[in-house]
C-alpha cells in the first residue's frame, strides 16, 4: 500500500501552491471495503486501489494523470480511476512512466450497453492473478504470439466498435479474447485454471442462443 502513498504524496508536493500546509505530516488511517467476492475472479484489487489512489489524490489536491500510481498496486487499477471505456497503454520507458490509461470514450457514450455479471463461484482463486501472468510470461509461448501478432489489431478493432457502438463487433472480439486469454491459461505450466464447468455451461448457452437468433445477440 506504501507504494500508492508516497508517490501521491511526492506529486502532492509538486503541484501545491503553498511549501508546506501540514498535509503530508497527517498519519492516515485506511479503511477499505467491497461488496462482492475478493479474489474471485471479479477484480477487486482493481477496484480497491482505483479507490484508494482516487480518494488519497483527492485528499492531497493532485492534479493530472493518477493512473500511473494507481498501476504499481494493480495493473487493472489503472483503468478503473477514470470510468467509462478506457485503454491500457504498454508503454516502452522502462521505468514504466508511459504505461498509463487513456479513456476511449465516456460511459454516456454507449447507454444501451449492459453488463451482467453471473457469479458461478465465489471463492478465492486457486492461483491469483499476478501468480498466474507472471507464470504465463515464463511459460507461455501462446502468450508471446499473443502479444506480438494478435494484440496490436485486436485493440484497434475493439476501439472501432466501441466509438461505431457496433455491439456485434463489440462481442464477438470480447467472446474470441476471453478464448484466447483462457486458452494461453492453459498453455501456461502448470496450467492456470479459471473456469469451471459452470463457466463452459454458460458460454455453451450463450452461442446457443446466438445461434438460435442468427446474430450475435
Amino acid at each position: 500500500m506504501l507504494s500508492q502513498f508516497d508517490p501521491v504524496r511526492r506529486r502532492a508536493k509538486v503541484d501545491a501552491e503553498e511549501s508546506d500546509n501540514g498535509l503530508h505530516s497527517w498519519h492516515l488511517h485506511v479503511c477499505s471495503e467491497n461488496n462482492f467476492p475478493t479474489a474471485a475472479g471479479l477484480a477487486s484489487s482493481a477496484a480497491g486501489y482505483a479507490c484508494l489512489v482516487y480518494t488519497l489524490a483527492k485528499l492531497y489536491g493532485v492534479k493530472g494523470d493518477i493512473s500511473s500510481i494507481a498501476r504499481q498496486g494493480s495493473g487493472s487499477a489503472c483503468r478503473s480511476v477514470l470510468g467509462g471505456f478506457v485503454r491500457w497503454h504498454k508503454g516502452c520507458d522502462p521505468t514504466g512512466l508511459d504505461s498509463v490509461a487513456q479513456q476511449i470514450v465516456p460511459a454516456s457514450h454507449w447507454p444501451q450497453l449492459r453488463i451482467l455479471i453471473l457469479v458461478v463461484n465465489d471463492r478465492q482463486k486457486k492461483i491469483s492473478s499476478t501468480l498466474g501472468m507472471q507464470q504465463s510470461v515464463k511459460t507461455s509461448e501462446l502468450l508471446k504470439y499473443r502479444v506480438s501478432h494478435i494484440l496490436p489489431h485486436r485493440v484497434d478493432s475493439i476501439i472501432k466498435a466501441i466509438k461505431e457502438r457496433n455491439f456485434e463487433m463489440f462481442a464477438e472480439l470480447t467472446m474470441k479474447d476471453s478464448n484466447q486469454f483462457h486458452a494461453m491459461c492453459l498453455d501456461t505450466y502448470p496450467p492456470a485454471l479459471y473456469m469451471n464447468d459452470m463457466s463452459h455451461s454458460i458460454v455453451h448457452l450463450v452461442h446457443l442462443l446466438n445461434s438460435e437468433k442468427g446474430r450475435t445477440k
